[in-house]
């Protein structure tokens, strides 16, 4: 064999320096690709080092600024912008407790059937007071009381049912919740493998689920709830998350659709279309023309507040600004979803426009996102959303047919 190679005849002037110019042109390209990855590495390393900068200088100024001198600058211009940019994650449980307040006086209270009673004293007074050892005491034992006997209920459950006769109807809903929640907890970010059987929060998530079950058992459980309960776990300790978690279910936009309020639903339905068709007027039409109506992809998006339909990340910045500006941001960003993706959106038909929209991209650049929910504007004909949802309260014939068929 290598006599035989030996005895060809040389190549050809011409042919070799064409070889040897193809060669030297591969590795000219493979230079140019490992030079422009290296560049592009350092340009991720660059933005990964300011944007862990930026959050720690905005840590900083939260902690030592803004938390400190709360009830005067949570409102001011420069926090509403630092707010919209996203919290950083070391304050960002300190931050929701603050804004979503405890007007249930969770922490006051001296047992479970007392726990609605409120307080002459503001929200933003107790909570100031969370850190002190006792009244953080009280809300440990408070939340578990509630879990006392959500256990209590877990056990009546697993042990032989009782005749019907004697079962009342509100013990029976309770029970229905208990069991609801064991079999949500496993589809409750599945990813992540920390909710599920075994995974290090499934034990907390399982229990303020159950506490509130017995905290409200006018409203129970209702698939959704895990989600919400699981993002404050992962930002708070237990009690206080289950103390934001009651109060962020007691929100009148929240209350009616985990109630199932159909009226009010329908109110809501009634007051996102309005500014619909305010600003994306062509993409209203063609949901119009296709029957497709809000219940249709609004209910998880409103139901999980987002954490279901976006990439964790994105939906806890979504829940940042929805801390600061209630139940209008949460249709805001439904009006900003439709503007980033309507060019796709009006090539689709009704199925596919469904499906697009129950079950989002996995990957949603949260800048041009914001962009869009920035675009969107909240007022129709000089009214902001509040007027308008109460006008529509007032004459609901003036609503949309959605829920009506």
């Amino acid at each position: 064999m290598t006599s035989t190679l030996c005895n060809l005849p040389a190549k050809p002037a011409e042919e070799a320096q064409k070889h040897r110019q193809q060669y030297e042109e591969m590795v000219a390209q493979a230079k140019k690709r490992e030079l422009k990855e290296a560049q592009k590495r350092r340009k991720q390393l660059e933005d990964r080092c300011k944007l862990e900068e930026s959050i720690g200088t905005a840590a900083q100024t939260w902690n030592q600024e803004i938390l400190p001198n709360w009830s005067t600058m949570c409102t001011s211009r420069r926090v509403r912008d630092l707010w919209w940019q996203g919290i950083p994650p070391s304050v960002r449980g300190k931050v929701w407790s603050l804004a979503v307040g405890n007007d249930l006086n969770i922490t006051r209270s001296s047992s479970c059937t007392d726990l609605r009673a409120t307080s002459q004293e503001s929200a933003m007074q107790r909570l100031a007071t969370r850190g002190q050892p006792q009244v953080k005491a009280q809300a440990d034992k408070l939340y578990n009381i509630c879990l006392s006997r959500a256990k209590e209920k877990w056990r009546t459950t697993a042990a032989p049912a009782p005749e019907p006769e004697t079962e009342d109807a509100g013990s029976s809903d309770r029970e229905s919740s208990l069991e609801l929640i064991k079999l949500d907890i496993s589809r409750t970010f599945p990813h992540l493998c920390i909710f599920q059987q075994g995974g290090p929060y499934h034990d907390v998530l399982h229990s303020i689920l159950g506490a509130y079950t017995c905290y409200r058992p006018d409203v129970g459980y209702v698939q959704g709830m895990s989600f919400i309960a699981a993002v404050l776990i992962l930002n708070l300790d237990t009690a206080d998350a289950f103390i934001a978690f009651a109060n962020l279910l007691n929100k009148p936009c929240q209350m009616a659709f985990f109630r199932v309020d159909h009226s009010l639903m329908l109110t809501y339905f009634s007051a996102f279309e309005v500014f619909f068709e305010e600003n994306l007027p062509k993409l209203f039409a063609h949901f119009k023309k296709n029957n497709l109506t809000p219940d249709i992809y609004l209910i998880d998006w409103i139901f999980t507040l987002y954490s279901k339909s976006l990439p964790l990340d994105l939906a806890c910045r979504v829940w940042d600004v929805f801390c600061r500006d209630g139940e209008e941001f949460l249709f805001r960003t439904a009006l900003g979803l439709l503007r980033l993706y309507q060019d796709v959106l009006t090539c689709m038909d009704f199925i596919h426009m469904a499906q697009f929209l129950t079950r989002l991209p996995d990957l949603i650049p949260g800048e041009q996102l914001f962009q869009q929910i920035s675009a969107v504007h909240m007022t129709s004909r000089n009214r902001k959303w509040a007027q308008v949802l109460q006008a529509l309260q007032k004459d609901p014939e003036r609503g949309s047919p959605v829920l009506k068929r």
